[in-house]
């Protein structure tokens, strides 16, 4: 089983996504819509709060030093969150950072095959620098941007890794990246009525000609 396990002050901000749907079905082992056939649980996603390894009533942020706005995140508690959460065994461990590798299909597919991953996701002005160094954690960046947490990082790439474990997608034609895929995707009417105009689906699409529709995939494809 694929496990993913994400370091976070705010497990409730991304929980009910992840348990959403298709990756909901792949954690409890219910079966894929439209089968008939049961299936076993293939990933577990669990989430280990800092909170809970400090002495009660003691903060989990600090104030930086140098000064600047902002809190940061003290080191001693997200390490021993990442210590419960991979236990006795090995893990990868990604740290996200604004100078980090950028997160990219092909890392999706490479991270797939890690049999566990932990997730730091950090909160405020971030996370003390000398936690990536004693993990060796993996720095990554989801894009060239700046977000007030983890959160939506961790669950970003918990949601494209797992879509290249066996037995997430219902069927191995639904991974995009096995077939020409587009940005444009039409589906019934034919001819869309709306405010008084006609919007039309490209007719190569409606010809049933293969060729001729992987084709015009592939001049509409962002890939």
């Amino acid at each position: 089983m694929k496990r993913f396990s994400i370091v976070t002050l705010f497990p409730e901000a991304i929980r009910a996504y992840l348990d959403a749907s298709i990756l909901g079905r792949a954690q409890q082992g219910l079966k894929p819509h439209g089968s008939k056939k049961g299936r076993k649980a293939v990933i577990k996603i669990t989430y280990f709060d800092p909170k809970t390894f400090v002495k009660k009533g003691e903060r989990v942020d600090r104030r930086p030093y140098g000064g600047g706005p902002g809190m940061v995140l003290e080191p001693e508690a997200i390490l021993k969150a990442v210590e419960k959460a991979r236990g006795k065994g090995k893990a990868k461990i990604i740290f996200f950072a604004t100078d980090g590798e950028q997160f990219t299909e092909e890392m999706a597919q490479k991270l797939s095959k890690e049999k566990h991953l932990i997730f730091i996701a950090g909160r405020y002005e971030g996370v003390d620098a000398r936690v990536q160094r004693i993990l060796k954690a993996h720095k990554v960046s989801v894009g060239p941007y700046v977000l007030t947490g983890g959160e939506l990082p961790a669950a970003t790439m918990v949601d494209a890794i797992a879509r290249f474990v066996p037995g997430v997608l219902g069927t191995y034609e639904s991974l995009e990246r096995k077939r020409v895929s587009s940005p444009h995707v039409y589906t019934r009417p034919e001819v869309l009525k709306w405010k008084g105009k006609r919007y039309y689906v490209p007719e190569v699409l409606l010809t049933g000609d293969h060729k001729k529709i992987e084709e015009w995939k592939k001049q509409n494809s962002v890939l």
